[in-house]
């Protein structure tokens, strides 16, 4: 049985916060002046979600989006709000296991309207506090609707900046393991096509935020009337370029790793497959010789010692010079 969702929220009158906060007089609160509001849903139903899209006056499809499972990252702007969704990033612990993902996704959907901001959740692993104490930090009450949206996607960036941070020292760690001679076993490679698709999924939700960020801040509803924001957009989107440089570069560098392991694998298994070959050529002198001596007719020295002294220090001459020249030649 579906549980109810976690409905939280806060107002704010005159820049201060209230007490009075109900979910079922969010129209009224948006209707007055000198009010900001904020809106979270924690795993909604469907029922719940378009009740609230029909008193907001919400697109249907982006309410639709807002509960999809695998919504891409964008920002859609209407009449009356704009739409958008972002995906914030969890680096899991270091004690987790090589084998399981590094990254998880949190999708996070949000409505801008007005005078609030309706976000919504379809699990409760990201934390909404974060949010808020960022809010309180940049006195976003203040300074209306888009200084919410802007700590929220502050946030989420700096979580693609830890994700993009742990990816980087793992692919050191990798490094540090290509040429220690273990690079073939079977952990280094899963570790590395890991780490492959951890980027993969990373720079899915990371590149599309400079759009996202672009749209948003040119579709304020209160673009005059939030100027002091300004600097603070134009530094949110200089860390999503950071990002999204960052996380190109990592992929060239965990291609190239991988690439370099193969190279090495190749030169190891050429140097062995030389080692063998020279060996090979070695072994085969007493053979061929104890193989000619071995005969069932008469020859030079059959039946008797010089014979067999003979023979024997052919192999042993033999083999000595065919040790040095490989020796001389690094085949060995």
């Amino acid at each position: 049985m579906r549980t109810a969702p976690a409905i939280q929220g806060l107002v704010w009158r005159c820049g201060e916060p209230q007490k009075d906060f109900e979910f079922d007089r969010i129209s009224d609160y948006l209707s007055q002046d000198d009010t900001l509001v904020w809106v979270d849903l924690c795993d909604p139903d469907h029922d719940t979600l378009r009740g609230l899209a029909q008193e907001l006056g919400l697109n249907y499809w982006a309410v639709e989006d807002a509960v999809a499972a695998a919504e891409r990252v964008k920002a859609t702007a209407y009449a009356t709000h704009t739409f958008f969704t972002v995906y914030a990033v969890d680096v899991a612990d270091e004690t987790a296991p090589n084998t399981e993902p590094m990254l998880s996704m949190r999708p996070i959907s949000a409505f801008v309207l007005a005078r609030g901001l309706v976000t919504v959740r379809l699990t409760s692993d990201f934390d909404m506090a974060q949010v808020t104490r960022r809010w309180q930090e940049i006195g976003a009450q203040r300074y209306g609707v888009g200084a919410l949206v802007h700590g929220l996607l502050d946030v989420v960036v700096d979580s693609h900046f830890a994700a993009v941070e742990a990816l980087d020292d793992c692919i050191e760690a990798i490094e540090d393991d290509l040429f220690d001679g273990n690079a073939g076993r079977q952990d280094f490679h899963r570790r590395t096509f890991q780490m492959r698709r951890d980027l993969v999924n990373l720079r899915r939700v990371a590149l599309p935020m400079r759009e996202v960020v672009n749209s948003i801040q040119h579709h304020r509803l209160h673009a005059e009337a939030e100027r002091e924001l300004d600097p603070l957009y134009a530094d949110l989107y200089d860390h999503v370029l950071r990002v999204s440089e960052w996380t190109e570069s990592l992929r060239d560098m965990i291609t190239t790793v991988f690439e370099t392991n193969l190279s090495l694998q190749d030169a190891r298994l050429n140097t062995v497959m030389k080692k063998l070959t020279g060996w090979a050529a070695i072994i085969a002198v007493p053979t061929a010789i104890t193989g000619y001596y071995g005969q069932n007719i008469p020859y030079p020295g059959f039946g008797s010692s010089a014979g067999f002294i003979v023979s024997s220090s052919v192999i042993v001459v033999l083999m000595i010079v065919l040790y040095v020249t490989f020796r001389r030649r690094d085949w060995l």
